[in-house]
C-alpha cells in the first residue's frame, strides 16, 4: 500500500474551470475552487486560468487554506518553433512555480495538436511527427530538462490525446530518445485509457521515470461512443469520457499496487475535467477523495 509519507494528495481547478472551453465552469471563482479542494480533504492543487498572475497573492489565499501548488501545465512547440523561444518561456514558469514552492512542471508538445480544436476529430485529425521531427523535440527537450533539473524541477511530459505523443509507442519513443535523468513522465491514466492502451504498460516499463502523477478515470459507454463517433477532444470532455477514480473503468487497484513497486514519491493529482453543470466538482472532488482514502494509506 502506498504510504502517506511518501505521497501528497491534489486536484487540479480543471474540474471546476475548464482551460481549453473557458465558458465550462466560467461562473466559478478562484476562491471557490480552492476553498472547495480544501473541504475535499486535498493539500495541493495545479494551476488554472483563474488564478492570480502575482504570486504573492496566490501563495496567500493557498497558505489560508493549506493548500500548495504541485506543478503547472506548459505548452511546448519544440517541434514548430525556435528552441529559444520555448526555452524563454519554460524559464518564466520555472520562475513562477519556484515561488510557490513547486518542483514539477508538466510539460506538452502542443505542435500541430488538436486537442482544442471543436471541430477536428482526435482519430482522424491526430498528427504524427517525422523522424526529423522527432529528434527535435528528444533534443529539446533534453535541454529543457537540463534547465529545470538545475533550478531543481523534474520537467514531467505529459502524453496526450490529440498530440503528437498520445499513445504507448510514442511514449515509448520519447523516453527512449530522452535522457532518464533530464525527462520524466506526466503519467495520466485517463489518456492511456482514452487512447486504448494498457495505463499499467508505462509504469511497468519505466518505474523510474515517474515524476507526476495525473488520476482520472473513463466512462467506458461514453468512450466506446466517441471512439464510434469519432468526436474532437472537447466534445469528448463535454459529454463525459472523463470522471474522478472510482466512477469509472480504469484498474486502480492495479495502478496504485504499481505505483508502490515503483516506489513512487510525490503527488497524486487528481485531473478529471468535466462539465461542472453536469458534475457537480466539489461532490466529484470528495468522491475522489472518499475513493481514495480507501485504495491507499492517507
Amino acid at each position: 500500500m502506498l504510504c502517506k509519507d511518501n505521497i501528497k494528495l491534489g486536484i487540479a481547478p480543471i474540474g471546476w474551470t475548464n482551460d481549453d472551453m473557458p465558458a465550462l465552469g466560467g461562473d466559478n471563482t478562484f476562491e471557490q475552487c480552492i476553498s472547495e479542494m480544501a473541504l475535499a480533504g486535498f493539500t495541493g492543487c495545479e494551476v488554472g486560468n483563474k488564478y492570480p498572475k502575482d504570486t504573492a497573492v496566490l501563495k496567500e489565499a493557498l497558505d489560508l487554506r493549506g493548500m500548495r501548488i504541485a506543478s503547472k501545465w506548459f505548452s511546448s512547440f519544440l517541434v514548430t518553433k525556435p528552441y529559444e523561444e520555448t526555452e524563454q518561456e519554460f524559464i518564466k514558469e520555472l520562475d513562477y512555480l519556484e515561488a510557490l514552492g513547486a518542483n514539477r512542471i508538466n510539460i506538452s508538445e502542443q505542435s500541430y495538436s488538436v486537442q482544442g480544436k471543436e471541430e477536428l476529430s482526435i482519430f482522424d485529425n491526430k498528427v504524427y511527427f517525422t523522424d526529423a521531427e522527432w529528434n527535435r523535440l528528444c533534443e529539446g527537450l533534453n535541454k529543457l530538462g537540463k534547465v529545470a533539473v538545475n533550478r531543481g524541477f523534474k520537467l514531467c511530459f505529459h502524453h496526450h490525446m490529440g498530440t503528437g505523443v498520445q499513445t504507448i509507442a510514442e511514449t515509448e519513443r520519447l523516453m527512449e530518445n530522452t535522457d532518464k535523468n533530464l525527462v520524466f513522465l506526466c503519467y495520466d491514466t485517463g489518456h492511456f485509457t482514452f487512447s486504448g492502451e494498457n495505463p499499467l504498460y508505462i509504469l511497468k516499463k519505466y518505474p523510474d521515470r515517474i515524476g507526476h502523477v495525473h488520476l482520472k478515470d473513463v466512462r467506458e459507454d461514453v468512450l466506446n461512443k466517441a471512439t464510434q463517433g469519432k468526436w474532437s477532444f472537447l466534445k469528448s470532455v463535454r459529454e463525459g469520457t472523463f470522471t474522478v477514480p472510482g466512477d469509472g473503468c480504469v484498474d486502480f487497484t492495479s495502478v496504485f499496487a504499481e505505483l508502490e513497486k515503483c516506489g513512487y514519491e510525490g503527488w497524486l493529482l487528481i485531473e478529471a475535467e468535466q462539465d461542472p453543470a453536469k458534475a457537480n466538482p466539489f461532490q466529484y472532488a470528495k468522491m475522489a477523495r472518499n475513493y481514495i482514502s480507501k485504495m491507499i494509506e492517507l
